[in-house]
């Protein structure tokens, strides 16, 4: 007489089937909706505080700004140049002859249009400077005891640009080269 072992397996895999499923906590169900992705680098910014100036860390060229540009628009020669690679976009630090730069170009990319205006103000204080606006850009820009300032925001992007020079033409300029260069 045959026996078929297919009936006691069959009966072996639904009674394993039980067993485990008796040993899953019912309390703890699987989400029926995927869990949210954590955020990009780019929806947090860079994680600075708002008021966070250059620090050069890396004596290399600008990767946005053409170094003798910056010297011609500025309108001194350039003796060093560096980048402060923390913010999201590297801040880049222009000097020439006097210890402290010439030109100081900041991009930053904040989680929020709010924090973006705060940058900006911080830079280029409303009751300190005149207003700036071009392009769907809006800021300030102004003239202060040894530097000038133009600082703009658009959506979450900061732009912010000192100058040596007691004009705010010059930084101007270059935080619209930064801007058109970078494709903001």
């Amino acid at each position: 007489m045959r026996h078929s072992l297919l009936p006691p397996l069959a009966a072996c895999l639904i009674g394993i089937g039980f067993a485990a499923a008796g040993c899953s906590d019912a309390d703890d169900p699987t989400p029926s909706t995927p869990a949210a992705s954590p955020a990009t680098p780019t929806d947090a910014g860079d994680g600075l505080p708002i008021d966070a100036t250059a620090e050069v860390s890396d004596w290399e060229d600008c990767p946005y700004l053409d170094t003798q540009w910056v010297a011609d628009t500025n309108g001194q020669r350039m003796t060093r140049w560096g980048v402060d690679k923390r913010f999201g976009t590297p801040a880049c630090v222009f000097w020439s002859y006097p210890e402290d730069p010439q030109a100081t170009v900041l991009i930053r990319q904040m989680p929020s249009v709010e924090e973006a205006r705060a940058v900006v103000d911080w830079a280029a204080p409303v009751e300190d400077t005149e207003l700036a606006e071009f392009d769907g850009w809006s800021g300030g820009r102004g003239v202060f005891e040894d530097h000038s300032v133009f600082a703009v925001q658009k959506d979450n992007h900061a732009v912010v640009v000192w100058s040596n020079q007691l004009q705010t033409l010059k930084p101007q300029l270059i935080a619209q080269e930064a801007i058109k260069r970078l494709g903001l």
